[in-house]
């Protein structure tokens, strides 16, 4: 599992830290991959392209894991 740490912010956007962390190749695969619900958010699907993630939210994409620190 990856970490991905919030630095002066409140929370992160799902179809932003998708794209920042790569693991899509796109702001436009990143919300393609969400709409189609691939995605998940502390194990329930997620199709809020713009969900706020927070300290200790947990991403699942494919075979990849990021949690919010």
């Amino acid at each position: 599992m990856e970490a991905f740490k919030l630095e002066g912010h409140d929370f992160i956007e799902l179809n932003k830290l998708l794209k920042i962390m790569q693991l899509v190749g796109s702001g436009g695969e990143a919300k393609q991959f969400i709409d189609e619900g691939l995605v998940q958010v502390n194990g329930e699907v997620e199709t809020q392209r713009r969900k706020k993630l927070r300290k200790g939210d947990k991403v699942k994409f494919e075979e990849q894991e990021v949690e919010i620190k």
